[in-house]
């Protein structure tokens, strides 16, 4: 695996990351779903890992460690986001459009199993910080399919509930990917602390 291969692949995820942040944020907005505006933020901290990523390419591995830390606790800014917007949904429960949220999650899902297939067969190279960003696109994945099935409940039970409780599981998914990706990183920090034989 060439590190020039991996740089351009962390470019593209990084683009097609950000380049959705707009669309799904802006849906988000316009038909007030939780489940779509913490996934458009989750975007965004998408292609802020793979920029971390991309500039920590060729450290050593005690500085890589750190850096994984760190994005470990990046991960982690959606969630803070996502608890807001719940706590503001609830207040008004106003169901979001069924066809909207469903489209925009399909959308989301196309981009994300692109960037999965792109960063799979790297997602053990340079430890933690790959890590990190192929469990993004992993989980962000599984929460794009389960979104499409909160547009599809929604369809026939016009209700917020099933929006909320997407945007709740998006939250755990991200609290479990910080927690995998700071455990890889602390393993890092061990092995760069570590005497030398």
């Amino acid at each position: 695996m060439t590190n020039t291969a991996f740089r351009r692949t962390l470019i593209w995820v990084g683009l097609l990351n950000f380049g959705y942040f707009w669309i799904e944020f802006g849906v988000a907005q316009a038909i007030g779903s939780v489940s779509l505006f913490a996934d458009s933020i989750d975007f965004l901290e998408d292609a802020a890992i793979n920029g971390l990523i991309l500039i920590g390419l060729g450290w050593g591995l005690a500085a890589r460690a750190k850096l994984g830390m760190l994005l470990a606790g990046i991960i982690l800014i959606p969630s803070g986001a996502t608890l807001w917007m719940i706590g503001h949904k609830i207040a008004s429960p106003v169901p979001p459009d069924a066809w909207d949220l469903s489209i925009t999650g399909l959308g989301a899902l196309v981009v994300n199993l692109i960037c999965a297939f792109l960063l799979v067969r790297f997602r053990h190279h340079q430890g933690s910080l790959t890590r990190a960003a192929f469990l993004s696109a992993r989980n962000d994945a599984l929460a794009n399919v389960a979104i499409i099935a909160a547009g599809v409940v929604t369809l026939f039970w016009h209700s917020a509930w099933p929006d909320l409780i997407i945007g709740l599981a998006i939250l755990l998914l991200n609290l479990d990917a910080a927690r995998a990706v700071y455990r890889a990183a602390r393993k890092e920090h061990a092995q760069a602390q570590a005497p030398r034989a």
